[in-house]
């Protein structure tokens, strides 16, 4: 079965899997109050899943040309503009935990020191709306092996200067489009698209690209996700 066939039949057992579950489903049943939410629960679950199953580390999102990209870029955040946190570059600390072997903390300057791409990618927010920017850092490739991650590990997780916190399978950590971005648009980050450094992964959705990251930790336990945990799909990706 070639690649396009086996996605077709698991879109189609997905879009099956809902209808013939739902006509079971009693939201109203005072013996079970929680049925609805356990049953979301268990078809995220399953989407998650799925859309894992159908995930090619190999195959690229798309890129852009330099005239394509979004003018003015659009801020996105559970804040106001105002809020964004604004974090000395000169201080500036990258933790590490988990299962990596060095965890030295990386300061701005070493992670400016490596190995750079630079990608114009589209984003696309779970709210509907999507830009094409361009981002330039360091593959999270490169980086995990260089600091000894065990990237036989699940999970590669971010905490954030804003108390936001994200993870992501490491299937997609290792894709060759995802990186620590240090720059936005030809210059440093600023505070309101993640300075100093943000994770940007164009094969997920925008609130899996966690801004102002300032620890980084590889795991087998799940890490959940600020939007995760609330109830959206974790994988959330292509």
């Amino acid at each position: 079965m070639s690649p396009i066939q086996r996605r077709a039949l698991l879109m189609r057992a997905l879009a099956l899997g809902a209808a013939t579950t739902l006509p079971g489903c009693n939201y109203e049943d005072p013996n079970h109050p929680d049925l609805a939410d356990d049953f979301l629960h268990a078809m995220s679950y399953w989407n998650d899943r799925v859309q894992q199953a159908l995930f090619d580390p190999h195959t690229l999102a798309p890129t852009f040309r330099p005239d394509q990209i979004t003018n003015p870029p659009r801020f996105n955040a559970f804040y106001s503009i105002s809020q964004a946190p604004v974090v000395d570059p000169a201080t500036y600390r990258l933790q590490l935990g988990g299962q990596i072997r060095d965890q030295t903390p990386w300061t701005l300057a070493a992670l400016n020191a490596l190995p750079q791409t630079s990608q114009i990618t589209r984003l696309v927010c779970v709210e509907g709306w999507r830009v094409i920017g361009q981002w330039s850092g360091v593959p999270l490739s490169d980086f995990l092996r260089r600091v000894g991650a065990d990237t036989t590990c699940r999970y590669v997780s971010f905490q954030c200067a804003d108390g936001y916190y994200s993870s992501i399978d490491m299937e997609s950590a290792l894709q060759p489009q995802t990186i620590l971005a240090l720059q936005f648009l030809g210059a440093p980050l600023t505070p309101p698209f993640g300075a100093p450094v943000r994770l940007r992964i164009p094969t997920k959705l925008g609130f899996k690209n966690p801004k102002s990251i300032v620890q980084l930790a590889v795991t087998n336990v799940y890490p959940g996700g600020y939007w995760e945990d609330q109830g959206y799909n974790w994988f959330s990706g292509s």
